[in-house]
């Protein structure tokens, strides 16, 4: 992995951590933060999934140690970034990536967060608890970056970080 291309993981990683601090709202029982959404789809299109999901969990460990997040947002946000990845490496269409991230994060999350919450947190909870607060937050951050995304990609820098 290149200088270049870890500084710019870096960036998304600053940007997904303070764009989670300041933008958010209410989903049921939980809080939505959809820029990590939107950050996981840009950077699986223009870097790929491994770089998502590198993003993904250092966004999750910086607002954890910062106490601007759960531990839920490992499940929540690296499995939708692998999904995001993979389907757009796969597919070669961002609404590919769009799709990944929806079902990664929405659907299939919820899977691993309950028995996850469960062990870390004490919680005794179903899957049922936590669909509604991660498709809300998925859906809304993925519409995010499926519009940023093709911006983004127009401009020199980003183009040549596949």
């Amino acid at each position: 992995m290149n200088t270049r291309k870890m500084i710019f993981m870096t960036m998304f990683v600053a940007i997904a951590v303070a764009g989670s601090a300041f933008i958010s709202f209410p989903a049921g029982i939980a809080r939505a933060y959809p820029i990590q959404h939107a950050v996981n789809v840009i950077v699986a299109i223009i870097m790929g999934p491994g770089a998502a999901v590198i993003v993904a969990f250092l966004t999750g460990l910086v607002r954890v140690l910062t106490g601007t997040g759960s531990l839920l947002a490992f499940p929540g946000g690296m499995i939708g970034a692998f999904l995001a990845g993979v389907l757009y490496h796969k597919i070669k269409k961002r609404w590919s990536a769009g799709i990944g991230e929806v079902i990664g994060t929405g659907f299939i999350a919820p899977l691993f967060a309950v028995p996850y919450a469960k062990i870390l947190m004490g919680t005794t909870v179903t899957t049922f608890f936590f669909l509604p607060p991660f498709l809300v937050s998925t859906v809304s951050g993925t519409i995010i970056g499926l519009l940023l995304a093709p911006r983004l990609l127009k401009l020199k820098v980003f183009r040549d970080l596949h």
